[in-house]
């Protein structure tokens, strides 16, 4: 069969650096290939090359998308290739659509742009597609605009723009990394049915063993730029051939494996850190004449004490992220009421808050927009203990930056020049800086390869260890926050409908919306253990 998609020697620089080198492969229709690696190792320098979106790149090599020859072709003929043929869906959601437009309109003018539809027949597509990609109340969410959504809704739009078009190659590049383990279910089994019924063919490019062993047929690993192992996906993952294969498996969190040792919370005093009692935040929503009040979070009560890890569970629109900005005060409560430290914070102002700041830090889901475009990236993570008035503070930055994996020499990198798992190594790094006692996090190595990822969670061990630091880890990767926490609240529609022991809630669930979260987490196939 002729392959829809046809790569040889494909090779990527910048420069004298080259971050893709001599890859190849075929891609039949209706196929599925799975493309893995740490950050860095070129996968989405690889996936821009298939449709010519790299600016300021030399490309060398063959890409062959239903027989048009991409380098080779006109303007005219990429502007039908792109959307038509090939379609991206792209690793950043939040950079990805115009804040200024409704996310129904965006979707509907890509619609209209290539097949000429009138405007209400893309208006109706724009709902329908969204529908597919599991938005609730789609013909009202497509008149909202992005900021309304959450990021996990940020990125299923971008997928319905993508699928709007049925176009015969699909290139994802992190499609469900923001996504709950639910609607990630949801739309893989979507991305199949798809390729079941058109043909479509599908190159996903992922840091989710789990994801990539549930949709891919064959798999691509690749590292410094180079394919080490491809094959077929089930004979790749459990006799890999290669060492850098092995090690990445090696550093996969599972909810069957053995649980990392975690740090205990302090032996003595057993006063909380942090107390949330009936904690509140409502958002009005709503055309301007008939705005409701939503409650995000309500009635949120738990504790965290000294040294302890808790995890927070959910999918989106849950209420986890609102409640960590509630704890941290980027957001005030509706009602309730937050100790921190002993002292009541609920309604302090934010010159109050100023002292606070040293030991309560946040990790933000988007790195790219919580780093300063035009602070270089060593600066931004200095920047902190500046303000505080610590000396050495680009030493203590350089320092960090090699605990997080990041090159201490690339101190005067901007954030663009680093990858987004980089950048969010870079945010770790930033709020690491002044010593906090509590550190919330919000969803912190979802954008991390597996190895970046066991190594950032073993850093946070380290630091339980040796500072006796408290974290509030909000995450949809069930997986990870069992490797990381001693206790787990569940959230759902805002409240928390489970909280315990992590082992006692994964093995024992009591809720019935915390079992169909961990039955939807996807499985690395009956694997062999890794030599």
């Amino acid at each position: 069969m002729t392959p829809v998609l046809s790569v040889r020697d494909l090779r990527v620089r910048f420069g004298d650096r080259e971050a893709v080198g001599g890859v190849s492969f075929d891609l039949e229709a209706g196929r599925a290939l799975g493309v893995v690696g740490e950050s860095g190792s070129g996968k989405s320098s690889l996936a821009l090359a298939l449709a010519r979106l790299h600016v300021g790149a030399d490309v060398t090599g063959e890409i062959l998308v239903d027989g048009t020859d991409v380098l080779a072709a006109s303007d005219a003929e990429l502007r039908r290739l792109r959307g038509g043929r090939i379609a991206m869906v792209f690793q950043d959601p939040l950079s990805s659509l115009d804040p200024h437009l409704r996310v129904g309109d965006q979707i509907a003018e890509v619609y209209r742009v290539h097949t000429g539809a009138t405007r209400r027949a893309a208006a109706a597509k724009a709902v329908e597609v969204l529908d597919r990609v599991g938005i609730p109340d789609a013909a009202r969410r497509a008149r909202a605009h992005p900021h309304e959504f959450s990021g996990g809704m940020v990125q299923r739009a971008l997928i319905a723009m993508a699928l709007a078009l049925e176009p015969r190659v699909l290139v994802a590049d992190e499609p469900t990394t923001a996504l709950d383990v639910t609607v990630q279910a949801r739309l893989l089994a979507l991305l199949d049915e798809l390729r079941d019924a058109t043909g479509m063919a599908l190159l996903l490019v992922s840091h989710d063993f789990g994801v990539v062993a549930e949709t891919s047929d064959d798999v691509l690993v690749m590292h410094a730029g180079r394919a080490v192992e491809q094959g077929p996906v089930a004979s790749v993952l459990r006799a890999p051939s290669d060492a850098y294969t092995r090690a990445l498996l090696q550093s996969v969190p599972r909810l069957d494996g053995p649980r990392a040792e975690t740090a205990k919370p302090s032996e003595g005093t057993r006063e909380p850190l942090l107390r949330v009692t009936d904690l509140r935040r409502e958002f009005r929503s709503g055309p301007p004449l008939r705005r409701r009040s939503v409650p995000a979070v309500d009635g949120v009560s738990l504790e965290i004490a000294p040294g302890e890890a808790l995890g927070v569970v959910g999918e989106s629109g849950s209420g986890k992220t609102t409640l960590a900005r509630l704890i941290v005060r980027l957001l005030a409560p509706s009602s309730g009421r937050i100790e921190f430290a002993g002292r009541d914070v609920t309604g302090l102002t934010a010159r109050e808050l100023r002292p606070l700041r040293r030991d309560l830090q946040m990790v933000f889901q988007d790195p790219l927009a919580s780093l300063n475009p035009r602070r270089t990236v060593g600066d931004s993570i200095a920047d902190p203990l500046r303000v505080l008035g610590e000396p050495g503070a680009e030493r203590t930055a350089r320092d960090l930056m090699d605990r997080v994996g990041l090159d201490p020499d690339r101190y005067d990198a901007y954030p663009h020049e680093f990858s987004g798992g980089q950048r969010q190594r870079a945010g770790i790094a930033r709020a690491l800086a002044p010593g906090p006692r509590l550190l919330v996090c919000d969803e912190p190595v979802t954008s991390l390869d597996v190895s970046t990822q066991a190594q950032i969670l073993a850093l946070l061990a380290e630091l339980r260890a040796e500072r006796d630091l408290s974290l509030l880890f909000v995450s949809h990767d069930l997986a990870v926050v069992r490797q990381v926490s001693d206790r787990v609240a569940v959230m759902r529609a805002g409240r928390v409908v489970e909280i315990g022991d992590v082992d006692t809630v994964y093995t024992c669930p009591k809720a019935p919306y915390t079992r169909e979260l961990l039955a939807a987490v996807p499985k690395l196939i009956a694997l062999d253990p890794v030599p």
